[in-house]
């Protein structure tokens, strides 16, 4: 190591706060205003839908030529693996032939079937700013502004309206694909169904996603958001359990954990007017405090309360704090001044987090640092909690519920739970763990083989963007492959061209950001 890696080094790992604060947010702002400018001028021009189809076209030719070369490497997207939300970088970019798929844009607000047709790249920003100008809004938007379609559909998407309207992919019309030869393919309930119940979750191992159709539905202005501070663990059970089933009246529902015993479970319902039960509060603007810092004051003065918070505000609650990991990154960057100042500019771009961590952060977050999402029966939360508690101590908990729907004589990768008598419970929660536990000698790389052998014992699922331990033996008897086996099977060149999940979510198709730019370098002088 020279004198000045050496020396970034030190700075990146004693005064991580100061440069993210002066070098991350100010590169963070600036690919933020351009990205945003070039959606809007695209989406006011209408552009888009004309070169969609040359651009698959363009992918379609692509592999054309990966087949008459021999078809002789595996294929991945080209889209940078430093862009993923996961704490990992994908190896496999490196040794796999990359395909372009440059398919950023909105292409269709079709109001009288109640879809939107957009491209995989698309984000979750993209669409919620469009929609609610239009009065439209999706019936799930996950947290992060950066989130895309194309993530959210072959991987894993939730948010708190989950409970009543599936995960992200149940909220999927119809998707369009390349597929390993070369063809254009749509798919929907209706049209090759045993492709589009696998197609989510299968991280492109299928083919190439290149269009989705998501259901939306007309948007309110506000949402009423009802703050229930609790101080039992088995009230609080109660009482976001029966929150949860109740669909009709709740139209979000979330718990924050800060505790073994004390929670605030939110119930959230959507309208057009602000009431005289509680006062407006626009949380998105930048001095307002992060919002599991604003919830905690709920629970400190021992009182419910009702608050009206703008749509998109609701939506995007989490950003500015990342839930609550900034806290981390910026540990001042919740103080009033900070906000006042600064909080216009948060959150720095996670693939700028992820490439300037050091050897020593590596060590630390691999051994100390927890990002999991747990998916668990709604049956099985308390014992979910007194586990987080005996072997994590980490708070606060994310709880979001949410219905995993049976599709019948589909298979797919994930399924209700089954009940001893035969029937199904949709009915699951999301528990997020993020951050450092508190357990005394604590160690993930312990910990973690354990959390998910529970999570197996328990019927859950792990929300594959998280670091996973999982042989592809338990890996196998947490997830169905049966369909997806079948798919793979009769899709030609399918298995020739991709890997399974399990190769691209594993140890061995993930690397640290820290490996990634050993590997990137080695490469690069290859190449020269």
């Amino acid at each position: 190591m020279t004198k000045i890696e050496a020396l970034f080094e030190h700075i990146l790992t004693h005064y991580r706060g100061i440069f993210a604060t002066f070098f991350l947010l100010p590169v963070s702002v600036v690919y933020g205003a351009y990205t945003d400018a070039r959606n809007r001028i695209i989406f006011r021009l209408n552009s888009a839908p004309a070169k969609h189809d040359a651009r698959v076209n363009a992918i379609i030719r692509q592999i054309d030529d990966w087949k008459k070369q021999g078809a002789g490497q595996k294929l991945c997207t080209a889209r940078s693996g430093w862009k993923t939300m996961s704490e990992m970088v994908p190896k496999y970019k490196l040794s796999h032939r990359r395909i372009n798929i440059d398919l950023y844009d909105l292409l269709e607000v079709d109001e009288q079937r109640r879809i939107i047709r957009v491209e995989p790249l698309v984000t979750m920003g993209q669409i919620s700013r469009s929609l609610t100008s239009r009065g439209w809004t999706l019936p799930v938007i996950p947290e992060l502004d950066s989130l895309t379609v194309g993530g959210l559909i072959m991987g894993f998407g939730v948010e708190t309206s989950s409970h009543k309207y599936g995960l992200f992919q149940h909220i999927c019309e119809a998707f369009e694909i390349v597929t390993a030869e070369g063809k254009l393919v749509k798919c929907s309930p209706n049209e090759n169904p045993e492709l589009f119940y696998q197609i989510p979750w299968s991280h492109g191992t299928l083919g190439f996603l290149v269009a989705a159709e998501l259901k939306i539905i007309p948007m309110k202005k506000y949402v009423r958001v009802h703050y229930h501070p609790v101080y039992s663990l088995d009230r609080m059970i109660n009482l976001f359990e029966q929150a949860s089933r109740d669909t009709e009246n709740n139209d979000f529902v979330e718990g924050l954990v800060y505790g073994r015993d004390q929670a605030v479970i939110m119930t959230g319902t959507l309208t057009d007017t602000v009431g005289t039960d509680g006062s407006l509060n626009v949380i998105g603007r930048w001095y307002k405090p992060w919002f599991y810092k604003h919830v905690e004051r709920y629970l400190n003065r021992k009182e419910e309360a009702v608050e009206y918070l703008p749509l998109r505000d609701y939506y995007h609650r989490h950003t500015r704090g990342y839930f609550w990991t900034m806290e981390e990154i910026i540990p001042f960057g919740n103080h009033p001044l900070f906000r006042a100042l600064l909080g216009w500019a948060l959150p720095p771009r996670i693939e700028l987090l992820k490439y300037t961590e050091t050897e020593t952060t590596r060590r630390l977050r691999e051994k100390f640092h927890v990002v999991q999402d747990m998916l668990m029966p709604i049956r099985h939360l308390k014992p979910s909690i007194d586990y987080f508690d005996e072997h994590f101590n980490l708070y606060p908990l994310w709880l979001s519920p949410m219905a995993i729907k049976d599709n019948g004589e589909h298979a797919s990768f994930v399924q209700p739970f089954k009940k001893e008598n035969g029937t199904v419970d949709e009915l699951f929660v999301d528990i997020g763990a993020y951050g450092t536990p508190c357990k005394k000698n604590f160690d993930n790389t312990v910990a973690l083989p354990l959390l998910e052998k529970f999570v197996i014992e328990h019927g859950g699922y792990q929300a594959l963007y998280a670091r996973t331990m999982l042989s592809r033996e338990d890996f196998r008897s947490m997830f169905d492959h049966t369909g997806y086996d079948e798919m793979r099977q009769k899709l030609p060149y399918c298995r020739q061209a991709f890997d399974e999940v399990y190769d691209k979510v594993s140890s061995n198709g993930r690397v640290s950001p820290v490996e990634m730019r050993r590997l990137e370098k080695a490469e690069s002088k290859r190449s020269r």
